[in-house]
């Protein structure tokens, strides 16, 4: 299947309905979301006031689309805002779209857009080693291993380790300027 054009947008007001049932319908998403903190399907009451209206603000949270056909969202969170350390996050809803690079396309239109709006030096991604398609992921994008917690991530039985990737302003921007040539 062809992927298309990958995007990151805000969402428009007219797909909310599209969005929850996206969402709620095909929840699969969640066993590689983090999925050893608590999660329960929010109500569309929920859905509206919390998840939907950040994608409509789209300062800390993006759609990402395909052809314009909603299948994930990007966002960020501040690990600790006053010494301006922010993680970002990356999920695809729609399992009929994983493996196919989409987070690889959508990331950096995320983190170049993070650089060029935010006073930052540094964009983080955490996952765990239960997500190894994400841990390839950030790996392909040039972000740097920086830590990993070994078995401190337990699910469904085993221990899994967190992992924490990295990248600076300096090297996002001359990976980009090689990436231009």
């Amino acid at each position: 299947m062809e992927l298309g054009e990958v995007k990151i947008r805000r969402v428009k007001s007219s797909e909310l309905n599209e969005l929850y049932h996206l969402i709620t319908t095909d929840e699969e998403w969640t066993k590689f979301n983090g999925p050893y903190f608590p999660y329960s399907t929010p109500t569309f009451n929920e859905f509206a006031k919390g998840t939907f209206s950040r994608l409509c603000d789209g300062s800390d949270m993006r759609l990402i689309t395909v052809n314009d056909m909603p299948v994930g969202s990007v966002s960020y969170y501040w690990e600790c805002e006053v010494t301006r350390w922010l993680e970002v996050g990356v999920i695809i809803y729609s399992s009929n779209f994983w493996g196919k690079g989409l987070a690889a396309k959508a990331l950096p239109q995320w983190i170049s857009h993070l650089f060029s709006t935010l006073e930052i030096e540094r964009v983080g991604l955490t996952t765990w080693s239960g997500n190894p398609r994400m841990m390839a992921c950030a790996e392909k994008l040039g972000l740097q291993q920086e830590a990993r917690l070994r078995k401190v991530r337990y699910y469904k039985g085993d221990y899994y380790d967190s992992v924490k990737y990295g990248v600076l302003r300096s090297e996002w921007e001359r990976r980009n300027y090689k990436a231009s040539r």
